[in-house]
């Protein structure tokens, strides 16, 4: 890197964000302020917010007429400039499922699903994971889920073995 790029790069960093990118992070604050109106009251208790937060997201629970619920979301977005995004983010995800763990974890069920289906030895080494699995009614299921692709019928037992499975891999916390 030549001294006059290594030179704008260091006046980049040293400058404050733009007017535009400032706007955006503001929208996305009171985006999640919406957001948090739509919770329950028993979920923003648990979100743990800062209480005048709390009560102005309350607040405009009970509004009614538009330019006010307007007006207390832009008040929502700046009380949100106050508060770190992030553990609210994370919460708000964790309830909605789709947290990175939990979609590793589905996917982890549909492999094995998908294995117990194709992979004839695959049962053995899914009870020896899991001893306490009824291998009779996986069995059943996967027989089941087998004769209804060949059939073309609904796959019925193939959803059914899915929640099995689901009930017996643990879900890491």
């Amino acid at each position: 890197m030549n001294t006059r790029q290594q030179h704008n790069d260091e006046l980049e960093e040293e400058l404050p964000p733009s007017k535009t990118k400032i706007k955006k992070q503001m929208l996305e604050l009171q985006d999640l302020g919406k957001t948090l109106t739509g919770l329950s009251k028993e979920k923003l208790f648990e979100l743990a917010l800062p209480e005048n937060l709390l009560e102005a997201v309350i607040e405009y629970k009970r509004m009614t007429k538009f330019g006010a619920l307007n007006r207390q979301l832009q008040y929502i977005g700046r009380l949100m400039r106050d508060v770190e995004p992030a553990p609210i983010l994370a919460k708000l995800d964790a309830w909605n499922g789709v947290s990175r763990q939990h979609t590793a974890w589905l996917h982890q069920v549909e492999h094995w699903r998908d294995r117990l289906l194709e992979q004839p030895d695959a049962l053995t080494e899914f009870l020896a994971a899991h001893p306490d699995a009824d291998a009779q009614h996986l069995r059943t299921l996967i027989r089941n889920a087998q004769k209804e692709k060949e059939a073309l019928k609904p796959p019925k037992s193939y959803r059914e073995l899915f929640q099995v499975l689901r009930d017996i891999i643990p879900e890491p916390a």
